[in-house]
């Protein structure tokens, strides 16, 4: 049997990570469709490219420090690259997006948090024996639409038949 590449096995993951940036991009509403595709196009090809000497999927975690894109007091740099692509200059990108991001993009796992305290919530997990699902989001859609980090009250909501 041939063995694939590790190049065509991160395909989900970057899908994923990709996605999640470009949504917080679009969320804002200041960058258009046709800028957001030539965003993802160049943020996709820089994040195959970085990682693909240090993509282990037999050891999911190995180089997870590496593949971090991370904002802090400083923009990742192949986030500023794909948006230079764009011409989004380092102060607009620090506008639209959040000032505190980690993004995991490990083998068969995508996870994010958002704040120094933020939950972790994972965008892409696919387990060996099952259809990769994107439940993930749901979990934290809350936390990330309202920005909160204490849980959201549950409310019982009955039906009368």
């Amino acid at each position: 049997s041939q063995r694939r590449g590790p190049r065509a096995d991160m395909v989900p993951e970057i899908a994923a990570a990709v996605g999640f940036v470009s949504g917080l991009l679009r969320t804002r509403g200041c960058v258009s469709e046709q800028q957001l595709q030539v965003f993802s196009g160049a943020l996709r090809e820089a994040l195959t490219e970085h990682y693909k000497h240090h993509w282990f999927p037999e050891k999911p975690f190995k180089g997870s420090g590496y593949r971090c894109i991370r904002i802090n007091h400083r923009m990742d740099p192949i986030i500023s690259k794909a948006a230079s692509q764009i011409g989004l200059s380092l102060p607009q990108l620090y506008q639209l997006l959040p000032s505190e991001l980690t993004l995991w993009v490990d083998p068969y796992e995508v996870s994010y948090r958002i704040g120094e305290d933020g939950s972790i919530c994972v965008l892409y997990e696919a387990a060996a024996a099952k259809a990769p699902s994107s439940y993930g989001m749901l979990t934290c859609k809350n936390q990330m639409m309202l920005g909160r980090t204490s849980p959201s009250k549950n409310y019982i909501m009955t039906v009368a038949s």
